[in-house]
């Protein structure tokens, strides 16, 4: 479990400084996470299979500010690895995310408070002239701290070894594991509204009903569905873009993103 634990640690460390030092990738999100984690476990369905069920959980899970929200990233990597490792059902590997996305949670605020002070370090190594201290405040520890945020909690809870996961979830009450299920159903749909209240309005709730008639009635899956999509929104790009024209617009200065619903 050495290696294993090494590699999953690894994948951690890249998701986390996704959007710190290596740009904005995605790499920060669990469908992203699992299929890596996967992909490195021999297992593709299985990690795609548990990264969706928790992607839709964590759709209403954003970063404010200074907030530290439940950290449905590392939460990802850990239940995915159990999932695969010890052939556990689907519920019982979702179950273990809520806590661990919480213990994650608590991991954060620790390094993020670290991290602030060093960031009054580099402030004071500017007033001096010190700049290249002020670098290594932001650069170098920076990225070892969130680094570390991450490889150490994946690789212990990898390498204690999954007989004492199963272990501490088989003394777990029923009641308690049904009451995280539970809780996960109610944290997906809760996500899916938050997404939607920042997409919906009069214009596009159509689509929205067409979709779910499309679902209900011919029993098309999500996939085709939003392969018709693509297609429809590509068509009625086409004709918006045509109407402008018609209209008297510029083509060459013509913006659609400019042009509001």
């Amino acid at each position: 479990m050495l290696g294993v634990s090494i590699i999953l640690g690894l994948i951690g460390v890249v998701c986390i400084l996704d959007s710190r030092i290596l740009g904005r990738l995605n790499m920060e999100r669990p469908l992203f996470t699992c299929t890596l984690v996967g992909l490195a476990l021999g297992d593709l369905p299985t990690g795609l299979a548990v990264g969706a069920s928790l992607e839709l959980m964590s759709l209403g899970i954003v970063n404010i500010g200074a907030a530290a929200p439940p950290d449905m990233n590392m939460a990802a990597i850990i239940t995915c690895a159990f999932a695969i490792l010890t052939d556990a059902t689907m519920e019982t590997a979702l179950a273990l995310a809520v806590p661990i996305a919480v213990l994650g949670q608590m991991i954060g605020v620790v390094v993020r408070t670290l991290l602030a002070n060093l960031t009054h370090v580099a402030d004071r190594a500017i007033e001096q002239g010190r700049f290249k201290r002020a670098w290594q405040m932001h650069i170098v520890w920076g990225t070892i701290f969130y680094s570390l945020m991450y490889f150490i909690p994946i690789f212990l809870a990898v390498y204690a070894g999954t007989d004492m996961v199963q272990s501490i979830v088989g003394v777990v009450p029923a009641w308690f594991t049904e009451g995280l299920n539970l809780g996960s159903k109610f944290l997906t749909a809760y996500g899916i509204a938050l997404l939607l209240s920042t997409m919906l309005n009069k214009e596009l709730t159509v689509f929205f009903v067409l979709g779910f008639f499309l679902v209900g009635y011919l029993n098309l899956n999500i996939t085709a569905i939003a392969i018709f999509a693509v297609i429809l929104a590509v068509i009625l790009s086409g004709l918006k873009f045509r109407a402008a024209a018609a209209a008297g617009n510029d083509l060459d200065d013509y913006d659609p993103l400019e042009d509001d619903l």
